[in-house]
C-alpha cells in the first residue's frame, strides 16, 4: 500500500458553527401591545416581606425576538421584562393579577396576543425612525436630579419603541409646547433616558406620595438619587 503523503493538503472544508444569538438579541423588543385595563404583575420582594406579594401595574405586553411574549413595566432606571425579575431579594415575578376581577393568572391575555400577531406584519419605517409610540396609561413618572442636587418628577407622556428594541419614556419640554394637553407624538417630547439628569422611573402611587411630601417616600427617593 502506498505511503500516505503527509504534505498533501486535505480537501475537507471547515465549516464554523453558527453563533447563537446573545441574550440581548433574543430579548430585543419587537412590538408592544399597551395595557389599558389596569392588569398588574405580582412579584416577591423578600427584603420587604417574605409573606407578601406586591402588585405593580403593567405598561404593556411585548413580543421579543425569540418569539416569547412578556409583560413590561418601568423598573428602577429601565424597562423590565417580567422574565428579568428572577431575584426574590430584589424582585421576582410571580404571575399576573386582575384587580377588577380579583383574579390571578399566568398567561398573556389572548387579545394582546392577537394584537402582537397583527403587528408582526407591519413594515419597519424605511427612514430608520421609531417603530411605534403609545400613551402612558399607568401614570409613570421620571425622577431627575438637577445641578443643585434637588430632584424633580416629570410625567411620562408616551413611550417610543426604537428599531434597536429600546423603549424610551417621552417627557415634555414645556418651553417648546404649543398645544395643551400634551399628547403622544408632540414635537416638544424627548426621551428622558437620554437626559444625564435621569435617575429612576416611578409609578403613579409612589410619584403622588412624593409630590404630597410624604416623609418616607421623599427620604427614600433622596437616598436613591444620591446613591
Amino acid at each position: 500500500m502506498a505511503p500516505r503523503n503527509p504534505c498533501k493538503s486535505s480537501s475537507a472544508k471547515i465549516i464554523p458553527f453558527p453563533q447563537r444569538p446573545s441574550r440581548v438579541e433574543q430579548h430585543k423588543i419587537l412590538h408592544v401591545s399597551p395595557e389599558y385595563e389596569g392588569l398588574c404583575l405580582l412579584y416577591a420582594h423578600h427584603v420587604l416581606s417574605r409573606d407578601k406579594l406586591y402588585a405593580v401595574k403593567i405598561l404593556g405586553w411585548a413580543r421579543l425576538a425569540n418569539g416569547k411574549d412578556v409583560a413590561l413595566l418601568p423598573w428602577l432606571n429601565g424597562i423590565a421584562r417580567c422574565i428579568d425579575l428572577v431575584d426574590p431579594h430584589s424582585g421576582q415575578s410571580q404571575g399576573y393579577y386582575d384587580p377588577a376581577k380579583e383574579r390571578r393568572f399566568s398567561e398573556v391575555p389572548t387579545h394582546h396576543l392577537a394584537a402582537l400577531d397583527a403587528m408582526a406584519d407591519y413594515p419597519l419605517p424605511a427612514d430608520g425612525g421609531f417603530i411605534q409610540e403609545f400613551p402612558d396609561f399607568i401614570g409613570s413618572h421620571a425622577a431627575l436630579l438637577g445641578e443643585n442636587k434637588e430632584f424633580e418628577l416629570q410625567p411620562i407622556i408616551s413611550w417610543r419603541l426604537q428599531q434597536n428594541g429600546n423603549l424610551e419614556g417621552m417627557v415634555a419640554n414645556i418651553s417648546l409646547a404649543t398645544y395643551f394637553p400634551i399628547l403622544a407624538g408632540d414635537a416638544c417630547l424627548f426621551a428622558v433616558q437620554k437626559d444625564p439628569a435621569f435617575r429612576y422611573f416611578f409609578q403613579y402611587h409612589i410619584a403622588n406620595q412624593i409630590k404630597a411630601g410624604g416623609p418616607v417616600a421623599t427620604r427614600a427617593l433622596s437616598q436613591l438619587l444620591q446613591s
